[in-house]
């Protein structure tokens, strides 16, 4: 069974970020790692890794769990989480020398939707059921909402 409310969350947490930088394009846009650079000369995450995608997902994931009976913290928790989740993708992705943007089966969708489902697993009982349905189901969905943005040209790449 998949929890659909918790997707929905991922979902939104997720794609704000995106949807910022195709409606707000360079406004407002300071990288979360302050174009830090690690050893290796790579940078720690990437200019793609926003302070205002992390802020307008919070808030956004968070009136959107209101809307949807649950409470604000449950959105905040949400969205934390699959953000830090993205940002792990992110570090890892330039360790391996890859590219912002590049596709990356499943470090793209794994973190960002394993994360948060198991913060909220405990006070919404969560069974582990439905946290592998759940990050599947965001992984397809993930996939096939990305063809439909570059078709809209909110994206690069059709991943």
């Amino acid at each position: 069974m998949i929890n659909l409310e918790i997707l929905l969350l991922i979902l939104v947490a997720n794609g704000v970020p995106l949807m910022a930088s195709g409606l707000l394009n360079k406004r407002f846009v300071l990288p979360l790692d302050m174009g830090m650079r690690l050893p290796d000369g790579r940078p720690l995450f990437g200019p793609s890794k926003t302070f205002r995608g992390l802020l307008l997902s919070l808030l956004l994931t968070g009136i959107t769990a209101e809307l949807i009976e649950l409470s604000f913290i449950m959105g905040l928790t949400v969205a934390l989480w699959a953000m830090l989740g993205d940002l792990l993708s992110s570090l890892i992705k330039r360790r391996l020398g890859m590219l912002p943007g590049s596709p990356a089966l499943g470090i793209d969708q794994l973190p960002e939707s394993l994360l948060p489902l198991l913060a909220v697993a405990g006070p919404l009982a969560i069974s582990a059921t439905e946290i592998m349905a759940t990050v599947i189901t965001f992984a397809v969905l993930e996939l096939l909402i990305s063809r439909i943005l570059f078709r809209l040209h909110l994206r690069k790449h059709p991943y």
